[in-house]
């Protein structure tokens, strides 16, 4: 697909059905961060979800194949999650664009020249370095020991690889399989 592809009415639509799809999603997901943070594994709780809770972004931007559209996919959904009154709120807005900008630069770190495998890959290494500096400071991440702060890494890391990158990719298959994309 050419670089100067410009944006058509149909990618408007696509993105914000997108972003509905997965801000309901997002949503219901809290419930299921707020059941795991009920037990045991509150500590791990936000880094098991959080591949979940990016999921937007990368399919935005393998399906339209556009500069911007991973972060406005991730950002207009984070959106809609506040809008349907999320517990986060606001905050929302600023970590859906985070999540956002680091599903962008996946692809932006190959020159948006590959926006299958390859982009998805660096998607999820720039997602776990970038969310995971922001809880580090946000979230309250600095008051953990060094142990506990890799085992939240690397959890964090598998969280993203497995939904950002791998059921990204099969569902991007699926899409062109079937001829949607």
């Amino acid at each position: 697909m050419s670089q100067k592809h410009r944006w058509k009415l149909k990618d408007i639509i696509f993105l914000a059905l997108l972003a509905c799809f997965f801000g309901l999603i997002y949503q219901g997901a809290s419930y299921l961060y707020y059941a795991l943070a009920a037990t045991p594994l509150k500590p791990y709780a936000n880094d098991l979800m959080l591949g979940l809770w990016l999921m937007a972004g990368p399919l935005a931007g393998v399906c339209l194949r556009q500069k911007g559209a991973a972060f406005l996919g991730e950002f207009l959904a984070a959106t809609t999650e506040m809008l349907l009154f999320s517990s986060w709120g606001a905050a929302n807005l600023i970590t859906g664009s985070l999540q956002g900008l680091a599903s962008e630069l996946g692809f932006a770190t190959t020159r948006y020249k590959n926006w299958g495998a390859r982009g998805l890959a660096y998607g999820v290494i720039w997602a776990t370095f970038l969310t995971f500096a922001w809880d580090y400071f946000y979230s309250g991440y600095r008051a953990y020991s060094l142990p506990m702060l890799l085992s939240l890494l690397g959890l964090r890391f598998l969280s993203l690889a497995f939904f950002d990158g791998l059921l990204i990719y099969l569902i991007k298959r699926l899409l062109s399989k079937a001829q949607v994309f």
